[in-house]
């Protein structure tokens, strides 16, 4: 292998390589164990088998047709793995259907390659089979498109404020259709270029996701301090519904060094973004939002802990200071700890 096919071998590895590791990553020793990132998980596992099976293929044609057939089996996983990320990142999925539908393919891509292998089909494996598996792979990338045309439609205006996680939708589906494209276009091009598409949009999605994450990625500017546009009710709804899943399961509102930042990682969306929420949607203030949360639970406190110290119960719901307590609770309950207790 010269020079410039070692290069072009390393670019088009790359993607394939990386993808594993994310994938495994994902899958295994990720701790937030969401049906999203496993689903995502295993859509870069799909490609990157598909994209794995290009390259080997590419610099050597002799390859094993059951690696030709494993990669193409892959194939068939990429498009409905697609759609589910897609549904599970907007909080739609039925996740039953989800994973018995996924358990039903996969167990017909075994039936299948067992009864049909492709070193006695060949002929089977790379024209009818081959045709349908991009059929369908484009099938269901239109309905992902489809899905998410809420979100498409906000490329079409920049009054428009995009979240974190659809960011991440528009990336992945974009970044699935143009790997579809250059593998169906690659008899005017090259049988490399998917696999080199793959790596290109593999980095170039961290760069645009990293990017949201850490400036002002969005399609709402801000003015003077003040916001253009007020996020949609419906995606404001989702943040506070995993806000209350957040304090209910971990009560972090109890943690007296609780900032927006450590927040918004939490929940995994921009400061700017979270900040923007509480603000105009809510009309509070990060620690007016924080402060009611922990007033309240200071309240079930003073009712059914009588035998703690008022003191105490200030600093076990995340005030540092027992003025900061009073001075809190007063102003939100127009009472005092020790009055709230007798009233």
């Amino acid at each position: 292998m010269n020079f410039s096919k070692q290069i072009l071998f390393f670019l088009s590895a790359l993607g394939a390589f990386n993808g594993v590791i994310l994938s495994v990553y994902l899958l295994l020793f990720k701790k937030e164990k969401s049906i999203s990132n496993i689903f995502l998980g295993g859509l870069l596992a799909a490609l990157s088998i598909r994209i794995g099976k290009s390259i080997f293929f590419y610099f050597n044609p002799q390859l094993s047709k059951t690696y030709l057939q494993i990669g193409l089996s892959a194939c068939f996983l990429i498009g409905p793995l697609l759609f589910f990320y897609v549904k599970s990142k907007q909080q739609r999925l039925n996740i039953t259907v989800a994973k018995y539908s996924i358990a039903v393919l996969v167990l017909f891509l075994i039936v299948l390659g067992w009864l049909f292998p492709y070193h006695t089909y060949t002929f089977w494996w790379a024209n009818p089979i081959y045709y349908i598996i991009n059929a369908q792979w484009l099938c269901f990338i239109l309905i992902a498109i489809y899905s998410a045309r809420d979100i498409f439609a906000k490329l079409g205006t920049r009054a428009k404020q995009m979240s974190y996680d659809e960011v991440w939708i528009l990336t992945v589906i974009c970044g699935v259709f143009v790997i579809w494209t250059s593998y169906n276009t690659a008899k005017y091009t090259s049988y490399i270029s998917g696999a080199l598409s793959f790596s290109f949009i593999f980095y170039l999605s961290f760069m645009v996701v990293f990017y949201e994450s850490n400036n002002t990625f969005n399609f709402s500017m801000l003015k003077r301090g003040r916001y253009l546009n007020k996020i949609e009710e419906s995606v404001a709804h989702n943040i506070l519904v995993k806000i209350t899943a957040v304090f209910d399961e971990q009560q972090i509102y109890k943690n007296p060094d609780l900032t927006l930042t450590l927040l918004a990682k939490e929940l995994n969306v921009r400061p700017q973004f979270l900040s923007q929420l509480l603000n105009d949607n809510l009309n509070k203030s990060f620690n007016q939002f924080i402060n009611e949360y922990r007033v309240e639970e200071a309240k079930r406190l003073l009712k059914e802990a009588t035998h703690l110290k008022i003191d105490t119960i200030g600093t076990a719901c995340g005030f540092n200071s027992s003025s900061t307590f009073y001075n809190t609770f007063k102003k939100i309950t127009g009472f005092t700890p020790s009055n709230y207790v007798k009233a």
